[in-house]
């Protein structure tokens, strides 16, 4: 089996980290689906494989395969993360972010449920994102399903090129 160096393999981690962020952001900005907390949560393990998949890229070999197990344990991160709420969607959990519940506005008076109101529109998070209609998938769990994937592409790489370092 031919497999790439890790500059190749540091360009395409952050290939597929930058698109996983695409398809997120593409799904908020034209899709006009709104993330929940999670939702924002998840997509900071591939901002650490784009710049750790960059850093890669432009070092050594040997350094570059332990940068990629970086990246390795970020992508495994992103599953957990996906899982946590995956499980949050389908009631198995309670979600662990506080800025997942509704806010306890009974008792205030209208100056004061102005004032605690977001200033973005938010979901909550037990509330799942279809990113295509007829698919009954999630967002959360596609993400889960990207995530481990990925991974196991790293995993992969990492496993098949530990004889060939110097």
């Amino acid at each position: 089996m031919i497999l790439p160096g890790s500059r190749t393999a540091g360009l395409f981690a952050t290939a597929a980290a930058a698109a996983a962020l695409a398809v997120a952001i593409a799904a908020e900005r034209l899709g006009g689906l709104v993330p929940c907390p999670l939702c924002l949560m998840e997509r900071w393990p591939y901002r650490v494989v784009i710049v750790l998949g960059l850093f890669a890229a432009a070092v050594p070999r040997r350094a570059g395969r332990w940068v990629l197990g970086l990246a390795l344990v970020s992508t495994v991160a992103a599953a957990a993360l996906a899982v946590t709420h995956v499980g949050v969607e389908q009631h198995a959990w309670p979600s662990p972010l506080p800025e997942c519940a509704a806010p306890n506005l009974a008792g205030l008076g209208i100056a004061e449920r102005l004032a605690a109101m977001p200033l973005r529109p938010s979901k909550p998070c037990e509330e799942a994102t279809y990113l295509v209609p007829a698919l009954p998938v999630s967002m959360a769990a596609m993400n889960l399903i990207y995530a481990l994937g990925f991974s196991a592409m790293l995993a992969i790489f990492l496993w098949h090129t530990r004889e060939d370092s110097p």
